[in-house]
C-alpha cells in the first residue's frame, strides 16, 4: 500500500466543480462567530458538493484570511450568499421548496440514524451558533430537527465537526440517482 500523490486523486478544477451536479442540500450557518468553523464547513460542503452555503447574522463572510486558512480555497468553489438574518435565508429557501432540517436538540429531534435525506427532493440543513445554537424562530420553521447521538458528558459537537458528520450520513443515505 503506498500514500497517493496529489495529482493521482483526480479532483476537480473549480471550474469543473462550478459546472459539476449538485447535492440538492444547502447548508445555513446562522450566527457561527468562529472563522476558522466557517472555513472548514466550506471545505466540507465543497468535499461533499454542496449546492450553496447561506452565512446569516453575523457570520463572517470571504474572502477572509482566518476563514481562507481552514477553507484551503474552497470559498472559491462553493457558492456562498449572505442574509442579515437567519430567518430571511430560511424563509426565501422554504418558499423556493427545500425542506428545513435544523441541527439542533429539541424535544421533537430524530436521531441522524433515523434521518432519511431521500424524503425530500431538496433540502436546508441549518447550524447554529456555537454556544446558543439554532434560533427558536429557525426552529420554529424547521420540518425536522435532526440530533447527533453521542455517549459521553458533553452534549454538542463543534459546529464543524457537526457538519462534516451530517454531511456525511446524509450523502450515504442518498440513493445513487440523487448522488
Amino acid at each position: 500500500m503506498r500514500k497517493l500523490k496529489n495529482s493521482e486523486l483526480e479532483r476537480k478544477t473549480v471550474g469543473e466543480f462550478k459546472k459539476a451536479d449538485k447535492q440538492p442540500v444547502i447548508v445555513v450557518l446562522d450566527n457561527v462567530r468562529s472563522l476558522n468553523n466557517i472555513g472548514s464547513v466550506f471545505r466540507t460542503a465543497d468535499a461533499f458538493l454542496v449546492e450553496c452555503i447561506y452565512l446569516t447574522g453575523f457570520t463572517a463572510t470571504p474572502p477572509h484570511r482566518e476563514i481562507n486558512k481552514t477553507a484551503l480555497g474552497a470559498t472559491e468553489s462553493v457558492e456562498w450568499k449572505y442574509y442579515e438574518k437567519g430567518i430571511e435565508a430560511v424563509n426565501y429557501l422554504k418558499e423556493k421548496g427545500y425542506e428545513i432540517c435544523s441541527v439542533e436538540q429539541t424535544d421533537k429531534s430524530i436521531s441522524l440514524s433515523e434521518f432519511d435525506p431521500n424524503e425530500y427532493s431538496k433540502i436546508v440543513l441549518v447550524f447554529g451558533n456555537e454556544i446558543k445554537g439554532v434560533s427558536q424562530e429557525i426552529i420554529e420553521k424547521s420540518s425536522k430537527c435532526i440530533e447527533i447521538p453521542q455517549f459521553g458528558i458533553k452534549h454538542s459537537f463543534n459546529i464543524a465537526v457537526s457538519a462534516g458528520i451530517v454531511l456525511w450520513d446524509l450523502y450515504s443515505k442518498l440513493t445513487p440517482k440523487k448522488r
